[in-house]
């Protein structure tokens, strides 16, 4: 054996000859050199210079001891558990342990998209709205000023609920010292309880409270496993004081906030490791659709980056290039929007709207109409026998990106339940930035891939998605609705927020690798491939 051991120790010693003339050679030629000497972080030097304990050690431990081997341990899990933001979770995917399955449930709910989730010890169930256009998940709680939880929800499956966070024997306060609080503008003392307060973009709407840390009861879905229970613990507002479109019936469950924020629950999820730092909704044409989290897409869908304002990514804005109607594709539509599962539908700058709108009405074959109450300005007659042509939307995302409207109209039934018209379900926003609502998004999964900043979307009936054992939300009935017009309050509610105290995701750090150690490092790993190759196909 020892010719052989002799002659791979030559041809390494070769290979580590080459490779640091390569790095040496690669150095000199730069107009900077550097060096640093290394120093243990428990060493008596770095004690001096630091002058500070670790976190979770009080005193610097002695080298050796049990204390100092123990400090490792928990320095290292500590930095584990803070770097698994976005690099890959326990879970292929989780979603709420009722199941997957949203919904959008008409006009007493907003046509907003809803789902069922389990929270407290023991668990409860509250019919969430889904919002990606904030963070904080809230629930009605020890209420003072609540939409009610009964007598108008006759399409529901079964009873509202309300949280108490006495009876849950996991809640927890959350206090003013909490970094997810942060000693907010409302906090007296790091010993207070938590309060928030949100204000949502629509007039006047708002919740507030408290924060309460509990238990939030979703299932696992993997690759290599069988599916099972996971609780995960969650942040969520004690919600109680409802404002504006919130006391007229939307959300009056509670909401999810899914935005970038550290608070929000896909936030959660990501850091404590269970899933990769992305979730997507699907929203099928039939009002009914999923949520995963963890969930980043199909290899073959389409993806725009998400854009950045003040540096930071404080919510899912995407940078549309220009609009198209028909085959002519319009110049000068070009603006931010605002990717939003909060809002019903479809807002864009005045300037945007009115080039759009113009369009879009020029190519109708059909007798303009009013109808009252609708929102919409362009509306048309039809009939149930035969419905006119209605001419493509398409928006021109950044990176050359397509995203084919699959409906951007909204049915007007007449008192029979048949048919009578359509409304071009888009309003101006009366500001620069727009907002793609879910009407826009029917017919696609919507996957918002926070560890690669981007939104991605692919066909699809939700069908293929159905991951869990879906527990029915009864949509309303197939004949039509008693009332189908949404109101001004409840056609763009919740929309846009503001977060409590709380700071938003910022941008991922480059890597601080210098390019001098980086090219040695990969030319190092390069040649080494290249020795294990060289010993197994060179005989010894």
């Amino acid at each position: 054996m020892e010719p052989a051991v002799t002659a791979a120790a030559s041809r390494s010693r070769i290979l580590v000859y080459l490779l640091l003339v390569l790095c040496l050679h690669f150095r000199g030629s730069s107009a900077k050199t550097f060096s640093s000497r290394l120093i243990h972080r428990f060493s008596d030097e770095a004690r001096v210079v630091s002058g500070v304990s670790l976190q979770g050690v009080g005193d610097w431990p002695r080298r050796g001891s049990m204390e100092y081997y123990g400090a490792l341990v928990r320095n290292d899990v500590h930095r584990l558990r803070s770097s698994k933001l976005g690099r890959g979770g326990r879970y292929d995917v989780l979603f709420p342990s009722e199941g997957s399955e949203t919904a959008a449930l008409g006009n007493d709910f907003g046509w907003l998209h809803y789902t069922w989730i389990d929270i407290g010890t023991p668990n409860v169930s509250f019919l969430v709205a889904l919002d990606a256009g904030s963070d904080l998940l809230w629930l009605p709680c020890d209420c003072l000023q609540c939409a009610p939880l009964s007598g108008r929800y006759n399409s529901l499956d079964k009873d509202l609920s309300m949280y108490n966070p006495a009876d849950s024997s996991s809640s927890k306060n959350l206090y003013c010292s909490h970094e997810l609080c942060a000693l907010g503008p409302n906090c007296e003392s790091p010993k207070q309880t938590c309060p928030y307060r949100v204000s949502y973009y629509s007039e006047n709407t708002t919740s507030s409270g408290i924060l309460i840390e509990d238990t939030l009861y979703l299932t696992s879905s993997n690759s290599h496993a069988s599916k099972s229970s996971v609780q995960a613990s969650v942040i969520l507002g004690c919600g109680r004081k409802q404002s504006g479109g919130y006391l007229e019936g939307i959300a009056p469950d509670g909401l999810m906030g899914l935005g970038f924020g550290d608070i929000s629950v896909p936030s959660v999820l990501a850091k404590a490791g269970l899933i990769r730092n992305s979730f997507s909704m699907c929203f099928g044409e039939d009002n009914s659709g999923t949520i995963l989290f963890g969930d980043n897409g199909t290899a073959n869908q389409q993806s725009t980056p998400f854009l950045t304002y003040d540096g930071r990514y404080p919510t899912y804005i995407v940078d549309v290039e220009r609009f198209c109607i028909g085959t002519a594709c319009l110049g000068q539509t070009g603006f931010e929007a605002l990717v939003d599962s909060g809002s019903s539908f479809t807002f864009l700058p005045d300037g945007v709207y009115k080039g759009v709108t113009a369009e879009f009405d020029k190519r109708m074959n059909a007798s303009r109409s009013v109808y009252d109450g609708y929102p919409w300005e362009y509306c048309y007659k039809a009939s149930s026998l035969e419905m006119p042509d209605i001419p493509k939307v398409t928006i021109m995302l950044s990176m050359n990106k397509t995203f084919v409207v699959n409906n951007p109209i909204f049915n007007y039934y007449g008192k029979e339940g048949d048919l009578a018209g359509f409304c071009l379900a888009l309003q101006t926003s009366g500001e620069n930035v727009g907002t793609i609502g879910q009407n826009f998004m029917m017919g696609y999964r919507m996957v918002f891939d926070r560890e690669n900043l981007k939104l991605g979307w692919s066909r699809s009936n939700c069908n293929e998605l159905d991951n869990s054992t879906r527990v029915p939300i009864t949509p309303p009935a197939e004949d039509r609705p008693e009332n189908p017009l949404p109101t001004n309050e409840q056609q763009n509610s919740p929309g846009r927020a503001v977060s409590p105290a709380v700071a938003g995701r910022a941008p991922p750090n480059p890597s601080f690798a210098p390019p001098q150690l980086a090219f040695c490092l990969s030319t190092w790993m390069y040649f080494l491939l290249l020795f294990f190759a060289f010993s197994v196909i060179t005989p010894g």
